[in-house]
């Protein structure tokens, strides 16, 4: 290499690395931290959580329930005379029928089967054959205390399933202290169903099922406002009055709300069905044979509305209410039936408001 060019080489080089160790430094001097961008959140209103709609619907009630069952009702014969009243239990009933007993007095048939938690139900009595056909109505497990020796030889004849007070199912029930005997026997929904554990008793069976109507469906209908029941005794009178904002009839006995004891809820029906049936007395106590088969007449009071019809029982299957050979849908909720004697009229056992809803 020419030496004469040797200095030139270096200071080059000498030039070069200064060039690169600046060229460094400056990228070592990185800018300041940058504030973190804020996260932009839109102001919207905050939504209610979907709650998913349940698609089973309880058979005797049309409500939504969580699963379907096929847990065995219990028919449970309630006390109605007036030291009985308010009664525990009936606001939770699927199905409520109300009948003629001895000298005047009505006897309740509640029916239990969509309900899970624990329900207190009484004052308790005995039963009547006819209490045992509607028990029946609905493959029920009979609740009683006693019963007419009638009602009696067909449970043992027929090897019916029951959980009767006096007899082996005794343990189930107390007696609240607070009201005198016989208006003081009482039971729950959890009780009744061990008792029935216990003794073996079918725990499922096939739920009877009625038709429903949508939530919004229109009745076509006469307008009926109140409607009053005498069953037999003129001072004893039922009433169910229309509440438009809940679509509901609530019950009043001689112009008394009839409660729930448990709750202090009046009580309340999606549907009051009234149905005549032939009624005979049997014997000098008064007891009497209420015809739950034959058929009749039948009103039907949904929404404010009055549906004439009538009612029909095949064998082996529920009371059924039709309007020109069609089954009339019930609307969801707890049923009421009114079972009134045919005599002197079935008319004559039911009065009618008319005035128009607004």
């Amino acid at each position: 290499m020419n030496r004469t060019k040797l200095p030139r080489i270096l200071s080059m080089l000498l030039l070069m690395a200064f060039i690169l160790s600046s060229c460094a430094n400056a990228n070592e001097e990185t800018a300041p931290p940058s504030e973190p961008t804020p996260l932009v959140v839109e102001d919207t209103p905050p939504t209610d959580p979907v709650i998913p709609v349940s698609q089973y619907i309880a058979p005797l009630t049309g409500l939504r329930i969580e699963s379907p069952t096929n847990v065995r009702p219990l028919a449970v014969m309630v006390n109605n005379a007036p030291a009985a009243r308010p009664q525990s239990g009936l606001s939770k009933a699927d199905m409520v029928y109300e009948v003629l007993a001895e000298g005047g007095i009505t006897r309740l048939v509640a029916i239990y089967q969509s309900h899970s938690d624990a329900i207190t139900i009484g004052p308790i009595r005995s039963i009547r054959p006819y209490l045992i056909e509607i028990g029946d109505l609905y493959h029920g497990l009979l609740v009683h205390a006693g019963g007419s020796p009638e009602a009696y030889s067909i449970i043992q004849k027929q090897k019916k399933e029951d959980l009767d007070e006096i007899g082996k199912a005794g343990a189930f029930f107390w007696r609240d202290k607070s009201r005198k005997a016989p208006h003081n026997l009482y039971s729950d929904t959890d009780k009744l169903r061990e008792a029935a554990n216990k003794l073996k008793y079918k725990q499922e069976v096939a739920i009877p099922t009625y038709p429903f109507r949508s939530e919004n469906e229109i009745i076509a209908g006469e307008h009926a406002s109140k409607v009053d029941i005498t069953f037999l005794l003129q001072n004893y009178i039922v009433s169910y009055d229309y509440d438009d904002s809940k679509k509901v009839y609530k019950r009043s006995i001689n112009n008394k709300p009839h409660v729930d004891l448990t709750n202090n809820m009046q009580l309340e029906a999606a549907n009051v069905i009234v149905m005549g049936a032939d009624h005979k007395v049997l014997d000098d106590v008064g007891r009497i044979s209420v015809d739950v088969n034959l058929g009749g007449e039948a009103l039907i009071f949904q929404h404010g509305k009055l549906i004439r019809g009538n009612w029909i029982h095949s064998k082996d299957d529920v009371i059924r209410f039709v309007k020109d050979d069609k089954e009339i849908p019930l609307v969801p909720g707890t049923t009421y039936i009114n079972i009134v004697p045919n005599d002197p009229s079935f008319e004559s056992h039911v009065k009618v408001s008319n005035e128009k809803q607004n």
